[in-house]
């Protein structure tokens, strides 16, 4: 009798579904893992809390779900918490912790004119961890920050089936249209990536867009790849949430589109 493979079982968390950026990276690279992915819904956007609360939330969640489902390892795909989670999960876990930061070293390593810009969220662009890399990578480089809320609430309305409003991201990007030398954009907020296409229409002298999913795909692979997994059983693929939503029944439709199988709400304090 043949044995089944086992696959390793990873978390995604997000505050919102902009994780889905990193998650489908993954899924691409490793299509028979298994995966779960949350978001925090409840306690969406994170760039409007405190560092603590993020904190608390993040490992409440994590926690909760490894007692339902034990994880192998666990991805922040998020920029907002992974400036201040990770060391308190790899404090509480034994398992790998994956975090997602902005891509300043490689955007400046492409940069021709030397002038990046940084797309994030409000949290993340005052963050000092932000201010060590550009430091470390772009000390002598023009680096522009821009914190957005708008652009993270339109990329959820995007991928929960609605029509992307483009005047709302020029209005968003204004300061930057003008800027003809800025030719490497770093999409510091997994959100960015599910409306870059909008993003470059409205920045088309923008050349380079630094979109770390891939990268992290292939660190997870890197770091569970001959890993003893702790789910032996069979392959399960769910969401989970923190709160019901007005377009819940719609958003339950899409599900299998992203390969997940059912919705889940979880309550956490």
């Amino acid at each position: 009798m043949s044995i089944k493979k086992a696959y390793p079982t990873v978390l995604f968390f997000d505050s919102g579904v902009g994780g889905f950026s990193v998650y489908r990276e993954t899924k691409k690279l490793l299509p028979d893992w298994h995966y779960l992915y949350c978001f925090d819904n409840a306690g969406f956007p994170y760039s409007e809390r405190s560092e603590e609360s993020i904190i608390q939330r993040t490992l409440a969640v994590c926690r909760l779900i490894n007692g339902q489902h034990p994880l192998d390892a666990i991805v922040i795909a998020c920029n907002t918490a992974s400036t201040v989670v990770l060391p308190t999960l790899r404090e509480n876990f034994s398992i790998p912790i994956i975090g997602t930061v902005p891509a300043i070293k490689p955007a400046a390593e492409i940069s021709k004119t030397k002038h990046i810009g940084l797309l994030a969220t409000k949290g993340t662009v005052k963050r000092h961890y932000v201010d060590e890399l550009i430091n470390k990578f772009a000390k002598n480089y023009r680096v522009e920050r821009l914190g957005s809320t708008r652009l993270v609430e339109i990329a959820e309305q995007k991928i929960r089936g609605y029509s992307v409003d483009l005047i709302a991201i020029k209005d968003e990007l204004s300061s930057w249209l003008d800027m003809s030398d800025l030719d490497t954009l770093v999409l510091g907020c997994t959100h960015f990536p599910l409306i870059k296409d909008e993003i470059q229409l409205c920045l088309p002298q923008v050349k380079h867009f630094m979109d770390p999913g891939a990268a992290i795909a292939k660190r997870i692979k890197s770091l569970l790849d001959g890993v003893d997994v702790k789910n032996q059983s069979e392959k399960v693929n769910q969401m989970f949430c923190t709160k019901h939503f007005p377009e819940e029944l719609q958003f339950k439709k899409i599900l299998p589109l992203w390969g997940f199988d059912s919705l889940n709400i979880i309550e956490i304090e």
